[in-house]
């Protein structure tokens, strides 16, 4: 104990520093399901939290030059702890508010990290120069005070990163996490207070009811909110929600959003899948009448894969979903069945799985990109090659993309057209929705072709609505993606 007491400073600015990044990787859960979780939309976070923790240091540093005092560094963590636990009230209150009023995602996270962040992120950074100031009175050591307290704050940092990312997020949540890390600042404000009466102690308690309290409320406030929300699930990868929608009173979907992306929906009722789009993955079997077995990258709810066994029986289907998390909401949820012996599913990196994996296939089926947020590695000119190769001869690629066709968001399909010309022998690209214009984001299915393989023009007929809807002019004038330069995915 007397040793715990003679490094206060020290486990203080290890625990806050770890907070410090907690928070940080909680703050991309909270928003994402907002504003998603682009390359752009991380920036602003990360660049958010890093200007309130420099004022930290340099308001920190100020009062710790005019008064040195633990009741100070206790009253600055309680602060943290109380707006902290706030979060999940100022989610539903502000972040909801904000995003579905504003249209400018960019503006709404910098606008939600702000606020939501802003203050314990603060007031997490003062802790360390009023530490250094408290200990450089015990010791008079100014450098060797410095580095030591900036050591233990990055130590914690380090240590916060990894438990968080690895253990706490996808075992415990967010919302716990929030209301842990309330409690740990609480707990941390009362122990390095001086000379503790009963009446601290009490005062203490009563925080601790308010902050019980406080997450109570935003839990409520949620489900007020957010009725239609079955299941808020964080894995390793993602936030997930699981919805059911009501399109008309006989007509109700069950839904998959990650981020603020639909990856699946399904009808209740009659248990087939909703979404449009997918029923293009079925050209495959026009395309290639020989076609037997098929990869999939990106399982999501496993709504294809699931129509898929149905409708092929003597087919085979692998999916690829780097998401274990999916897979379990998929079977709960979705009707899943893992035990079908013509399904085989690999939960790793479908770049990976690309790359290392020497099973071929007839069809690879590629629906891993969240809305308009696209992993890069999965689109470039080596990816596509990769691709190639695990497939059979005269094989086919179907990939399901979001863009517009025209405008500032068509760089993506242009890319991609750009890219799959350069390395299948023929490429086909059809528009989902003929009434939706030109300029904005949609669903446009890209075809690879290797080889030259058999139509089955028996089922032409099946598939002529679809067939339809090929745009046969499509150009494009911009340059290949590769792994050195893919500008997709912001």
């Amino acid at each position: 104990m007397e040793k715990i007491k003679a490094h206060k400073l020290e486990i203080t600015v290890f625990i806050c520093g770890a907070m410090t990044m907690i928070l940080e990787l909680v703050a991309t859960r909270v928003l994402s399901p907002y504003v998603g979780s682009s390359n752009l939309i991380w920036t602003s976070i990360i660049g958010i939290m890093l200007i309130c923790m420099s004022l930290g240091y340099w308001i920190g540093g100020k009062i710790a030059d005019k008064k040195q005092d633990l009741k100070d560094l206790s009253e600055f963590i309680l602060i943290a702890a109380i707006t902290t636990s706030l979060i999940p009230i100022f989610e539903t209150i502000i972040v909801n508010e904000l995003a579905e009023n504003l249209h400018q995602l960019i503006i709404v996270a910098i606008i939600s990290a702000t606020m939501l962040f802003g203050i314990p992120s603060f007031m997490l950074a003062t802790v360390s120069p009023i530490a250094v100031k408290l200990k450089n009175n015990e010791e008079d050591k100014v450098g060797t005070v410095s580095g030591k307290i900036s050591s233990l704050s990055t130590i914690g940092s380090i240590f916060g990163t990894f438990f968080a990312g690895f253990v706490l997020i996808p075992q415990i949540g967010v919302s716990n996490i929030i209301l842990g890390s309330s409690i740990i600042l609480l707990i941390l404000s009362l122990a390095i207070y001086p000379n503790k009466t009963i009446k601290k102690i009490i005062y203490t308690v009563i925080i601790l009811l308010i902050i019980i309290v406080i997450t109570l409320i935003g839990k409520c406030l949620f489900k007020n909110i957010h009725p239609d929300i079955i299941k808020d699930e964080d894995s390793e990868y993602s936030r997930i929600w699981v919805k059911n929608v009501e399109v008309s009173p006989n007509n109700s979907y069950k839904t998959l959003q990650v981020d603020t992306g639909l990856e699946s929906y399904m009808n209740e009722e009659t248990g087939e899948m909703g979404a449009k789009y997918l029923t293009y993955y079925d050209l495959f079997s026009y395309y290639n009448k020989n076609a037997k077995s098929t990869l999939m990258i990106g399982g999501a709810a496993y709504t294809y894969p699931r129509h898929y066994l149905k409708k092929y029986e003597k087919n085979t289907i692998d999916v690829v979903e780097i998401d274990p998390k999916m897979t379990e909401i998929a079977q709960s949820e979705f009707d899943l069945d893992t035990e079908n012996p013509n399904l085989k599913i690999y939960h790793q990196d479908g770049r990976s799985y690309l790359n290392y994996s020497n099973k071929t296939y007839d069809t690879i089926l590629i629906d891993a990109f969240k809305g308009l947020n696209a992993p890069f590695e999965l689109t470039t000119y080596e990816a596509m090659n990769k691709v190639k190769e695990r497939l059979n001869e005269n094989g086919i690629v179907i990939t399901n993309i979001i863009s517009s066709l025209e405008g500032k968001d068509s760089k993506f399909i242009e890319y991609e057209f750009a890219t799959y010309k350069a390395v299948f022998d023929d490429v086909k690209l059809f528009k989902v929705k003929s009434e939706t214009k030109e300029t904005e984001n949609q669903n446009l299915i890209l075809v690879g072709i290797k080889g030259n393989p058999q139509t089955n023009n028996e089922i032409q007929e099946e598939y002529k609505d679809l067939l339809q809807t090929e745009i046969t002019n499509f150009t494009s004038a911009e340059i290949i993606a590769t792994d050195d330069y893919a500008p997709i995915g912001n």
